[in-house]
């Protein structure tokens, strides 16, 4: 039953039925979920439809159940150039080559690549606009060959939220999905697309495939399946803030920089005014104090100021008791004539400095 479906979507698709070929590979595989070859003609089909990132995840499908067709290779090529994502192009068209060394196709459509790359490492400062045509070998088919376009279908509501924030380096998407065994998730990482498959228990499988803001480093890309959601944290390749998860919805945005660091290495410009030295300042000052000559009771004073500002510690203790005892006219310096007698008062003209003696 399901290669009568196969057969039934060859030739839909022969007529130019797309749509109906999707369909018809859909059923295909529901019937025979392991047949690789289902999931590389579905994945050409929606190659034709625009679903440049549907026909990734066929196309890597096919791959991990059979790592030797061709054809699967080919079409993941096809599709990643179509999305700009020359290098992970690049890597399948190689694989393919080596699977399948006399098909020429590989060679031609690898050489574009590398065209393709050259173009994006020499216009880094201009890119060009990703609404501009690509060239390609083939002939650009005319508006009256070309087939209707189909009517796209009503999206259908998503099985599970999600929302995305962001760091400098990175960008954090979650997916509200609660108590999926780590098994039925399935995420996979390009240069700028991330593909999401979610198997839920009788019902559809959940799909999460943005062709994404800006580009990843897929290699550090990771995700994380916990009991209420699923953590999946994207590599920027630049450090720019994405407007939305989404390509082509915005224009990315170059981070503010650091005013504190800016102020930082500020350069410093000599001051008019010179900076004034306090600590040779207060040593001028004391040494004006010292040198000034003064007459009367104020160089009297100022001289057994000197005499106390220098003496140890015993001999002004002398010096203090001495005077308090005698009313201020005597004034000592030996503790050990004064520290245990009591100094007695004498009514000198002049307040007098000598060792008394007893």
């Amino acid at each position: 039953m399901a290669k009568e479906l196969a057969e039934k979507a060859k030739e839909a698709f022969v007529d130019d039925e797309f749509d109906v070929a999707v369909d018809l590979y859909s059923k295909a595989i529901d019937l025979d979920p392991n047949c690789a070859a289902f999931f590389a003609d579905r994945a050409q089909a929606n190659i034709k439809l625009d679903n440049f990132t549907e026909a990734v995840v066929d196309a890597n499908k096919a791959i991990e159940l059979e790592p030797t067709l061709a054809k699967a290779y080919l079409r993941k090529g096809t599709a990643c150039m179509k999305l700009e994502e020359y290098s992970t192009a690049k890597a399948a068209l190689e694989k393919g080559a080596s699977v399948a060394p006399d098909e020429s196709k590989f060679k031609k459509m690898i050489d574009e690549c590398n065209l393709r790359i050259a173009e994006e490492e020499k216009d880094l400062v201009q890119p060009v606009p990703p609404s501009l045509p690509s060239s390609s070998t083939t002939p650009l088919a005319t508006e009256a060959d070309a087939p209707p376009a189909p009517t796209p279908a009503a999206p259908a509501k998503p099985m599970f939220r999600h929302e995305f924030y962001q760091k400098a380096e990175e960008a954090v998407v979650t997916i509200f999905a609660k108590r999926i065994p780590k098994e039925n998730v399935t995420v996979e990482f390009g240069e700028q697309i991330l593909s999401v498959v979610i198997d839920v228990a009788g019902e559809e499988a959940y799909h999460l495939q943005p062709r994404l803001f800006g580009k990843i480093i897929p290699e550090k890309c990771r995700y994380e399946v916990l009991s209420t959601k699923v953590e999946i944290r994207l590599a920027k390749a630049e450090i720019i803030t994405w407007s939305s998860l989404e390509y082509g919805k915005g224009q990315g945005v170059l981070p503010k920089p650091n005013v504190s660091s800016a102020l930082s290495q500020r350069p410093v410009y000599p001051s008019s005014k010179p900076a004034k030295d306090w600590d040779k300042l207060e040593a001028e000052v004391k040494k004006q104090e010292k040198d000034e000559k003064l007459d009367g009771d104020a160089a009297m004073n100022k001289f057994f100021s000197d005499i106390y500002s220098s003496a140890d510690e015993d001999m002004r203790r002398a010096m203090n008791k001495s005077f308090a005892e005698s009313n201020g006219t005597v004034l000592s310096t030996n503790w050990k004539e004064v520290g245990t007698k009591k100094v007695e008062s004498t009514p000198p003209d002049g307040m007098e400095l000598k060792k008394w003696e007893y």
